[in-house]
């Protein structure tokens, strides 16, 4: 492992609470950030941190910890902040188990749990409420427990991330978000009368890929596929 010592330049920090200046150190401590791995090595900086008084007499915070840019990491933060985004694009990208399984061959020390607490930390809250949901089963341990997995298809952003797979779960969810008018939907686990008790108004739609499974099935059978909500089916005259 390569360890790297480094400290703050500045002779003063600004108080999160006031934003008042303050030269007045309180104590200091080791901060340890990981940084992205060098020739097969990891790599930690030891980051020397300040604890400063606050100089406003009138601040609630009287002790507050010496904050770094962002750019280099956010506070609490125990990731260099480029390592902090290639964790969260790897969870986005791959999901628990597998990015951990990519994490481990690239030589980031980070759990299953980690990488889904940095999406689930990061996920945005969009600027108006969702209109267009997917809705879909996802593994916290795969064949032991699932939970849900719910998306903004608009603005393709996870909104949020469920303990179970419950119908009861997910209608109270629907239930509190009485903006949504289309929900896209697995045809198994509950979740259609789940949708049909929590928004009853809503247009509900299979998955494409379930759709589509369907739809073929059915033409091996000589059957014409029932019509699904926001599908239109349409027939081709033989060629002559």
């Amino acid at each position: 492992m390569v360890r790297v010592s480094a400290r703050s330049a500045s002779p003063f920090a600004i108080c999160p609470l006031c934003s008042q200046r303050s030269l007045r150190v309180h104590s200091r401590y080791d901060r340890r950030l990981a940084d992205l791995p060098a020739h097969g090595r990891r790599v930690e900086i030891m980051a020397k941190a300040r604890g400063f008084r606050c100089a406003n007499d009138l601040c609630r915070r009287r002790i507050f910890a010496e904050r770094l840019d962002p750019a280099v990491a956010d506070a609490h933060e125990r990731r260099i902040g480029r390592l902090a985004g290639l964790v969260h694009h790897l969870g986005m990208a791959l999901g628990g188990r597998p990015a951990q399984a990519m994490a481990r061959r690239l030589l980031l020390p980070v759990s299953m749990d980690t990488l889904l607490r940095t999406v689930r930390r990061r996920a945005q809250a969009p600027s108006a409420p969702p209109r267009v949901i997917g809705v879909d089963e996802w593994a916290w341990r795969k064949g032991h427990r699932y939970g849900t997995l719910i998306c903004d298809l608009e603005r393709r952003a996870v909104l949020d991330l469920l303990p179970n797979r419950e119908p009861e779960t997910v209608a109270a969810w629907l239930a509190a978000h009485p903006s949504v008018e289309i929900i896209t939907r697995d045809r198994g686990g509950g979740y259609g009368a789940a949708a049909a008790q929590g928004r009853p108004d809503a247009v509900q739609a299979a998955k494409p890929s379930r759709i589509g499974r369907s739809a073929a099935d059915q033409a091996k059978q000589g059957r014409r596929p029932p019509p699904t909500a926001g599908i239109s089916w349409r027939t081709r005259a033989p060629p002559s």
